[in-house]
Formats: C-alpha cells, sequence, structure tokens
C-alpha cells in the first residue's frame, strides 16, 4: 500500500471552517498558534513569517503549513509593497501517525516553494473557493469544503516527486516551467489577436495574477505581453494591406483587434515608420 493511501486509512473528512483573503501591510502583533490546521497561498507579493521560532522568506505562489500548535506571526519587509494572503481553515483532520490538524511536513519545512502546474492548481481553487464564498449558493459549504480537500489532497501527492534545488538552496517540485506558460501566451496571441484581449482576462483564464504573466513574460521574451500582442496585431495588418489592397483602414483595424481605426494608425505608424495607406501602396 502506497505511503499516501496509509495516511488515509484512518478516514479523511476534515471539517471546514473558513477561508479569508486580506491585504497584508503591516506586522502581526505577537505570535500566536489554533487547535486547527490553517493554509496560508500567496497569492501575490513578498514578505516574511516567523514560524516556531524560524524566519522564512515567501514570495507569490508560496503555500504555508500552519499545522496546530504550530506558533506563527506574519512580518512584513517593505511597508510599501503589498502582499495577497488566501486562508483557508480546517479542522478533525486525522491522518495515519499524524497529530491531529496536522499535515506532514516537506523536507524544507512549512513553506512549499510551489510553480508550474501545482501553482496553477492551487491559484484556481482558491480563486474557486472565493467565488463560492461570495455566490452563498444551495450546497456553498460542500463545495467550499471539496476544494479545500483537494488543496489537501494535492500537498499530500507533491510528496510522491521529487524535489529539485535550485542555486539558492530553495527547493522546488518538478512541473510546468515558465517558458511552457509564456509559450501558451504567445499561441494564445495568434490564435486571438482579432479579438479583444486584456492581462487581466489572461491572468483570470491561466489563474496566474497580472503582476506574475507580467514579470515571467517580460523575463522569457523581453517584452511587456500587451506590447507583444501589438506587435503581432501589427504584423497581421502589413500582410493584409498587402495582400488585400483594397481592404479599408477602418475593415483593416477591426480585422486586427481595433475598434478605433485613428488610435490603429497611430500604432502601426510607430511600429513602421510610415502609415496604413502608404504601407498599401
Amino acid at each position: 500500500m502506497r505511503e499516501e493511501d496509509t495516511l488515509l486509512q484512518q478516514g479523511f473528512d476534515p471539517t471546514f471552517l473558513f477561508t479569508w483573503k486580506g491585504i497584508r501591510v503591516t506586522d502581526e502583533k505577537k505570535c500566536h498558534a489554533h487547535e486547527y490546521l490553517e493554509l496560508c497561498y500567496v497569492q501575490s507579493g513578498r514578505g516574511t513569517y516567523r514560524i516556531d521560532g524560524e524566519i522564512y522568506a515567501i514570495c507569490e505562489g508560496d503555500l504555508l503549513i500552519l499545522n496546530a500548535g504550530s506558533y506563527h506571526q506574519a512580518l512584513v519587509m517593505n511597508p510599501k509593497e503589498t502582499r495577497m494572503e488566501f486562508f483557508v481553515g480546517l479542522t478533525d483532520l486525522h491522518l495515519a501517525g499524524v497529530a491531529p490538524n496536522c499535515l506532514p511536513l516537506p523536507e524544507e519545512g512549512p513553506v512549499v516553494h510551489t510553480s508550474g502546474d501545482l501553482r496553477l492548481k492551487l491559484s484556481k481553487l482558491c480563486v474557486s473557493m472565493e467565488a463560492e464564498k461570495s455566490q452563498s449558493r444551495c450546497g456553498r459549504y460542500f463545495m467550499m469544503k471539496s476544494y479545500a480537500m483537494q488543496m489537501l489532497l494535492l500537498l499530500l501527492r507533491e510528496r510522491e516527486q521529487p524535489l529539485k534545488q535550485t542555486p539558492s538552496g530553495q527547493y522546488t517540485f518538478d512541473s510546468v516551467s515558465r517558458k511552457e506558460i509564456v509559450e501558451k501566451i504567445v499561441d494564445y496571441f495568434e490564435d486571438h489577436y482579432a479579438e479583444r484581449i486584456s492581462l487581466d482576462q489572461i491572468a483570470g483564464n491561466m489563474y496566474l495574477s497580472p503582476f506574475y504573466i507580467s514579470r515571467i513574460f517580460k523575463k522569457e521574451t523581453g517584452d511587456t505581453p500587451i506590447h507583444y500582442l501589438i506587435d503581432i496585431r501589427m504584423e497581421k495588418a502589413m500582410e493584409l494591406l498587402r495582400s488585400e489592397p483594397g481592404v479599408s483602414i477602418q475593415e483593416t483595424a477591426q480585422r486586427v483587434g481595433y475598434e478605433d481605426a485613428y488610435h490603429f494608425s497611430k500604432l502601426f505608424k510607430k511600429k513602421f515608420g510610415v502609415s496604413p495607406s502608404a504601407a498599401r501602396r
């Protein structure tokens, strides 16, 4: 029998307590502990946490496992840099060989540095719980509990995967790379350049923050997502003007995603140094 199945032998039916989402701008006043399990997913920003006397650096995508009885205190490195945190509280959790309301901790401690597929899944679950909480629909408690249980199971499953050590000495689970995320965004631009596209929309579709997407996109391509999209649209517009000289400037603009022909013409001239009309000639 596999280790994870053995852990669940005592039954896996925790009680869901709460979710809480907030912006961290100041230090918590003192260390404290709970009788329940608390999971904290860092949706954006960075800072530190004091957990059982140790200081841990945290940043976007990290998940903190705050077991019952674990003393912890949120700390802020820079008051001007806000941090968005999403908390999930659970009790009546009983795993074989583990104290009540506790998860077995990874080797690197109570802070799990997530990336790729795991980060996408955790982000999606946080968004789903937040949406369920705001709607107050029938069965809300059970839906939120099911999402919370998925978070627990994802963490247990990650124990099966080998860890890779980064040059900084931190550990990360082997998963989808930043390059693959950027490639998916570029593919989306190529397929949907004629539609209305916003960074918030892309971030929502990928369950990532706009800030994170902008940061990794620029690191991989040297450009922002929006500027990259504009370049694709202008190249498509140039192809269209040369292959179909009879098409109007207004129609060209619309076919590459712009309702305003004047705005399109300004972008086109900035890109190629000539107006769309001159390019067509």
